[in-house]
């Protein structure tokens, strides 16, 4: 322990930022509460004895925050919300409390420290987050068109309602089945969607030509299964590949396996696990049923884990062996090939 050091507990919220600056001794040397705004960030930092060293929750407003104190040459850490919960849980809770025990956290090495991902990564993975929101509205959208027509009665075919032939072709016909407003409502629905899918191509364009990204997402895309979308939420949500040194460690990163709870020598396994990170899991799953149509290893997998009678079970599998060949492959640096046996010796050949 550096007896020097000064340690800065800040308790973030919107619009404050209540801090505690502790010696490497426990005691108090600053105290109080700040605007949350990056003027009153370098007063604060400027009063600040050095050396020092700066730990805070990870919330919605913590990156502005890092990335403004690290710009300044600044040591910042971010602690993990829900281990950091599980360690400062008290009776009495306040800002002043919080801002004390991240700094006493900080002091006696004890702060869970929790990844970030460098600022460039983190700029792009908003406009892919953004792409994802726009996608599940789309899918509203579609449900909601279906509906109207369902509750007033109109037949149509579910399959094409989304062809804009056929959609153009069924109000035209059924116009005057139709009660007023349902025609109206239509139309409306029908140009958000159309409204949002080019969004969405736009958003998607820039990212895949982005040349930051461009190199492991093609490499990425040589997997079979693996499209530009399931590639690039690996990259953005991943970030650097290094910081895993096991698959495991990436499996449960992304939520595909079950939380263990182990007591008395009795091990017993819960449903997922929610301490993951939910953009990727998602996507994987998804991927999970499109894949063994493309990559005849993951059906085996697929069909292997169904024959014992679950599907979900089958699904979380494949989702695991496709973590695996993207680890493989963004850690390797080199595009996906399959093993096959070894090549033959001259020995062989003139055999």
């Amino acid at each position: 322990m550096d007896l020097r050091m000064h340690y800065a507990g800040l308790d973030v919220h919107k619009k404050t930022i209540s801090y505690c600056v502790r010696r490497a001794d426990g005691r108090i040397v600053q105290e109080g509460m700040i605007t949350a705004s990056r003027e009153a960030i370098d007063v604060w930092r400027s009063k600040l004895p050095a050396p020092w060293i700066a730990g805070m929750e990870a919330t919605m407003f913590t990156s502005w925050i890092y990335d403004h104190l690290t710009a300044g040459g600044g040591q910042v850490k971010v602690a993990h919300s829900a281990m950091l919960k599980a360690i400062v849980s008290g009776k009495r809770k306040n800002d002043a409390i919080d801002a004390r025990k991240i700094a006493d956290l900080l002091r006696c090495d004890y702060f869970p420290e929790c990844h970030m991902v460098g600022r460039e990564l983190r700029d792009r993975r908003r406009v892919l987050r953004y792409r994802n929101l726009l996608v599940r509205q789309v899918v509203r959208m579609k449900n909601r068109a279906g509906s109207l027509l369902m509750e007033t009665g109109i037949p149509y075919n579910k399959k094409k309602l989304h062809q804009k032939r056929y959609f153009a072709a069924l109000l035209k016909e059924l116009a005057p089945e139709m009660p007023e407003s349902l025609p109206y409502l239509l139309g409306l629905n029908r140009g958000s969607i159309e409204f949002l899918d080019a969004m969405d191509r736009q958003l998607m364009k820039m990212l895949r030509q982005d040349l930051l990204l461009r190199e492991r997402v093609e490499r990425l895309c040589t997997i079979p299964g693996v499209g530009p979308v399931v590639a690039l939420s690996w990259v953005l949500e991943v970030g650097e590949v290094e910081r895993f040194s096991s698959v495991k460690k990436v499996i449960s990163y992304c939520g595909l396996c079950s939380a263990e709870i182990s007591s008395a020598g009795q091990q017993q396994r819960s449903p997922i696990s929610k301490q993951r990170n939910k953009h990727l899991q998602s996507v994987l799953v998804e991927a999970a049923h499109l894949a063994p149509r493309y990559h005849p290893d993951l059906a085996l997998v697929y069909e292997r884990e169904k024959q014992r009678g679950n599907r979900n079970r089958a699904t979380l599998a494949v989702a695991r062996k496709l973590a695996a060949y993207l680890f493989a492959v963004d850690r390797g640096q080199r595009p996906y090939r399959k093993e096959g046996p070894p090549p033959a010796t001259p020995a062989l050949r003139a055999a």
